[in-house]
């Protein structure tokens, strides 16, 4: 009998056995509720395929391009933070199955590995998720060393003035390790008895006064490309365009953030429609399965983010675990390419999917 796991979705139980409570329930969890943890992935649920028939797909090209960089397939890793909770070569391990698949990870500022360990790891595009610092000369820093460590793009998180409640770390006490991507600049070390060592710790470090003039300031001391990652509704995603940034993620911070906001799904595209073709929108949240990549390339993103999976698949085997996470997805999403039709991903087309909000088509 052949041996699992056979998808995604079981790297889940593997990382529950192989991590203590308090790491796996900060990996797993969301804000309050967990309303929108729940539709993150549910809302996928309710988006139908329309396959084509009579095509030929004898090759399937997955291949796309990501702010220039070309990537094997629309699948890049997400930023998530404390990578070595889940197994001792951290952010490194999961650098280096990005490579083998030959597609993006985004750093996470919340590191345990240095953003230069994880440069000089292996030979790959990569791109760095920032926080805004209230001390902006050490954030001013960290660009800096993006930039000389070779990050081809920063990645703007705005949905994080303060930390959502997420009341499973609350109850776990959650002790934050030392995020070495500060060391030297500030501590990263809090001790709190009322809860969550990680909630004391943003309260006290991230800047609660960020707003869209800031993206000025942060332009203002790179040349890179600048994304927001934060965005779900039209009216954030016309401002975004309107202060220059190079790309849209659309996030709800997996769910971590502000629940009963929309699944990020039944957001993107009204992202899409607004943004108007004018920079590339990202996707991220819920993706479990090869059909959630082709779904939400059908509604307008140009490619998605995977998270937890990722983080998943490391606890259970380190590298090893992360590669076999993006070729189960890769595989999937060749599958669904060519049973419904799609050659090659610029064949994937809004009217491949049908979703909830859709009218009903007319019968002939």
């Amino acid at each position: 009998m052949a041996s699992g796991p056979f998808n995604v979705n079981e790297f889940q139980e593997l990382a529950r056995q192989a991590l203590p409570k308090m790491y796996y329930d900060f990996y797993t969890g969301g804000a309050e509720d967990q309303h929108t943890l729940k539709e993150n992935v549910a809302a996928f649920r309710r988006i139908m395929l329309r396959p084509r028939v009579l095509v030929d797909v004898s090759r399937i090209d997955m291949s796309t391009t990501i702010l220039g960089y070309k990537i094997s397939t629309p699948i890049m890793i997400a930023p998530t933070a404390m990578h070595q909770l889940a197994h001792p070569e951290g952010e490194v391990a999961t650098a280096r199955a990005a490579a083998a698949c030959n597609t993006i990870m985004i750093l996470s500022n919340m590191s345990t590995c240095t953003m230069e360990e994880v440069a000089s790891s292996c030979n790959a595009v990569r791109f760095f998720q920032l926080y805004v610092l209230k001390r902006r000369d050490i954030s001013a820093q960290i660009v800096h060393r993006v930039e000389k460590n070779g990050y081809k793009a920063i990645v703007l998180t705005v949905d994080t003035p303060r930390l959502g409640r997420r009341e499973a770390d609350i109850k776990n006490r959650m002790v934050a390790p030392q995020l070495r991507n500060f060391e030297g600049l500030l501590s990263t070390e809090v001790h709190t008895d009322k809860g969550s060592n990680l909630e004391a710790l943003v309260k006290g470090i991230y800047d609660t006064s960020l707003s869209w003039e800031d993206i000025g300031w942060l332009k203002s001391i790179t040349n890179l490309p600048i994304l927001i990652k934060g965005v779900l509704t039209h009216e954030n995603a016309r401002k975004a365009v309107e202060v220059g940034v190079a790309g849209i993620v659309v996030s709800n911070h997996g769910a971590r953030q502000l629940d009963y906001t929309p699944a990020t799904i039944s957001v993107l595209e009204e992202v899409v429609h607004a943004v108007g073709g004018r920079v590339p929108v990202l996707f991220d949240g819920g993706v479990r399965r090869g059909t959630d990549v082709f779904k939400a390339l059908a509604l307008g993103a140009q490619a998605v983010l995977v998270g937890r999976p990722v983080v998943y698949g490391l606890a259970a085997n380190g590298e090893r675990g992360v590669r076999r996470v993006i070729e189960m997805l890769k595989d999937e999403f060749e599958l669904t390419m060519a049973l419904s039709g799609c050659p090659s991903v610029k064949d994937i087309t809004r009217s491949h999917v049908t979703t909830e909000f859709d009218k009903p088509r007319s019968m002939l």
